[in-house]
């Protein structure tokens, strides 16, 4: 019976340890890049572009086509002669010789009256042919759209880079915000059991009249605040759980997340330079605007090629005739002709001049975005500075805290202290807790932004190690 009750416990046990499971940060970013949505939207936009691109290729080959064609006339087509003009023609010869002829201009008399008629299609008509057209000269237009066509799909290249920058940003975030959020409990619940402790004292020392009800009753309001406190903490985490889970696609599950990579700070960063020559290189939201200037400057040169004809050579094949004469409609066909547009009323002139200032537009955005990086790059540099020098201010202050929470507890124990300096130091200990744990996710936060800004985001992972 006994071996029964363990099976029994063992087994009930199961689904509860089935339902948390842990992530590092690197699994949970390989997770989050095999299940965003964002990403497989922007993965299609660059599968459109790039079929986009195909479309611009085929400009280049030749275009074939087969036609049908079935056909029923209401009537005939044939030529119509009336024979009065020939037998008129007869008549007057025939009287010139002989002017008293009536037999022979009578029977052609009969004859005009009648009319000759060529038949030269059927009433129904059909056909099948092959035809081919290919452009040989388009003055440059058909290069540059090619060329247009490939910075698109660069640019949807650069908008997937960019969405997976802000999708990694927003997943520091909320990775570590569990984190956060699960050491801050901690320290809530450790000033809560730190409190509760100091409360059974000061029951106690009241009890023996060592103290007053009324430091009894501080102690009390105390604990039951830290109480609340820890309450908070712990609903912060269902929060943080929620999110996290949103974006690893794991909305609809019953799992618990365990983080296992800690909060860190790196003492040393590379040099400020550094970072603004990466992002002037590697930047999305430059390389989109590099991109589109150079894009506008083929549209320009492609607009330009506007003043020159277009050059085709095509050709014809009729693969199967049904009453259409080989006299009348030949069986092959091929030629050149060409179009060219002499006069549009200054259309094309004004193309062009709105082409080239959408182009001199681009490069004075490109420059003025790269500065206004340049200055947000450094801003987050001198923050991540700065939350490196409050960690190093703050470790110190931790180990003067817990120095004095230890004699304060001694001497409270002692009749020494009282119990607000006890509780004092004990919520003095645990705000020093806080704002480190607040200091090092604001520098992860920080340093995921800053790599985002300068096309790093990759890295991240250097950082943690």
């Amino acid at each position: 019976m006994r071996y029964l009750v363990a099976v029994l416990c063992i087994v009930s046990s199961l689904p509860l340890a089935a339902q948390e499971t842990v992530y590092s940060y690197a699994e949970a970013k390989a997770r989050m890049l095999s299940k965003s949505k964002s990403l497989r939207v922007a993965d299609a936009d660059v599968a459109i572009a790039r079929h986009e691109q195909g479309k611009a290729r085929a400009l280049w080959w030749p275009h074939v086509q087969a036609n049908g064609l079935y056909a029923h006339l209401s009537e005939r087509v044939e030529v119509r002669q009336p024979l009065s003009r020939f037998t008129d023609l007869a008549k007057d010869y025939v009287q010139r010789i002989f002017p008293s002829e009536q037999l022979i201009t009578g029977l052609l008399d009969r004859v005009g009256e009648h009319t000759l008629s060529f038949p030269l299609l059927p009433q129904d008509i059909a056909s099948v042919e092959l035809t081919a057209e290919w452009v040989a000269f388009s003055g440059g237009k058909r290069w540059y759209a090619d060329k247009m066509a490939r910075r698109m799909a660069d640019v949807a290249e650069v908008s997937r880079h960019q969405v997976a920058d802000a999708e990694q940003v927003l997943l520091v975030e909320r990775y570590y915000g569990l984190v956060l959020a699960l050491q801050t409990e901690q320290v809530c619940h450790n000033r809560y059991e730190a409190l509760l402790k100091h409360y059974r004292d000061a029951q106690r020392l009241e009890s023996v009249g060592m103290i007053d009800k009324a430091a009894r009753l501080f102690a009390q309001v105390n604990m039951e605040e830290a109480l609340r406190e820890w309450n908070r903490a712990q609903s912060a985490i269902q929060t943080a759980q929620i999110a996290l889970k949103q974006q690893l696609g794991m909305a609809d599950s019953a799992l618990t997340i365990t983080p296992t990579s800690p909060l860190f700070v790196n003492l040393q960063l590379p040099e400020l330079q550094l970072f603004i020559d990466a992002m002037r290189s590697n930047n999305p939201a430059l390389g989109t605007l590099r991109v589109e200037e150079l894009m506008a400057r083929d549209k320009l040169r492609m607009d330009q090629g506007g003043y020159l004809p277009d050059v085709a050579l095509f050709g014809k094949q009729t693969l199967y005739a049904h009453g259409l004469p080989s006299n009348l409609l030949p069986r092959t066909i091929v030629g050149v002709g060409f179009t060219w547009n002499l006069f549009d009323g200054l259309e094309r002139e004004s193309q062009i001049a709105q082409t080239r200032l959408a182009k001199q537009s681009l490069a004075w955005s490109r420059e003025e975005a790269e500065g206004e990086l340049a200055v947000a790059v450094a801003e987050l540099y001198a923050t991540l500075q700065r939350t490196c020098d409050e960690v190093k201010v703050l470790d110190t202050s931790i180990a003067l805290n817990e120095e004095l929470v230890r004699m304060r507890r001694i001497a409270f124990a002692e009749g020494m202290a009282t119990s607000a300096e006890v509780i004092d130091a004990e919520n003095a200990l645990s705000e020093v807790y806080l704002a480190r744990l607040a200091a090092y996710y604001a520098y992860d936060v920080g340093l995921a932004n800053l790599l985002a800004l300068c096309g790093m985001t990759e890295e991240f992972g250097e950082y943690i190690r």
